[in-house]
């Protein structure tokens, strides 16, 4: 276990903030006139769906998808389980996956598949980070805030055992 006191600096607030709404801009301009439906995954997305919805110019539709493949380790199990489903249906919509961090890309890879059943126009995949070090799988990331090397990492969002979620930066331990 380590303290708020022990997280070095990834990417700051400014930083976020500035690339947040850059992808916002692009996704407006992609999902212009669409019927886009945002799918948010939890719990990790939510801090970065949030700001990434309200830097969008388009309307859309938020829902939110559990999935779980952590627990409360620091690498994939490799098992993803979801713990939340979706409330309304997506067929014939545009849907834009956002999530926290794409690492090994087995979960990612595992929603895809799910969602296709679900017959979507269109899946495409927004990730604040991307961890190209541990992947297993390849995924198609459409649209993506940052590329970072082989840290586990916390922050705006994204936790460890469940805590760290409100730390206002990407962090790593020292």
């Amino acid at each position: 276990m380590f303290k708020r006191s022990d997280l070095a600096t990834l990417i700051d607030s400014e930083t976020l903030t500035k690339r947040i709404g850059e992808l916002g801009e692009e996704i407006s301009r992609d999902y212009e006139g669409k019927d886009l439906a945002v799918i948010g995954i939890l719990k990790g997305s939510f801090v970065f769906l949030a700001d990434l919805v309200r830097a969008f110019d388009i309307e859309c539709t938020v829902d939110f998808l559990g999935l779980s493949s952590y627990g409360s380790a620091t690498t994939s199990s490799g098992v993803v389980k979801i713990t939340s489903d979706l409330t309304t249906p997506i067929e014939g919509r545009d849907v834009l996956v956002v999530e926290d961090i794409i690492d090994t890309g087995l979960t990612m890879r595992y929603l895809l598949d799910n969602l296709q059943t679900r017959r979507p126009n269109s899946v495409r995949i927004c990730t604040l980070l991307h961890k190209p070090a541990n992947a297993r799988c390849e995924v198609p990331i459409h649209y993506k805030g940052f590329t970072i090397d082989d840290h586990f990492v916390v922050g705006f969002g994204l936790d460890y055992a469940e805590k760290f979620r409100n730390v206002p930066y990407i962090g790593y331990k020292r």
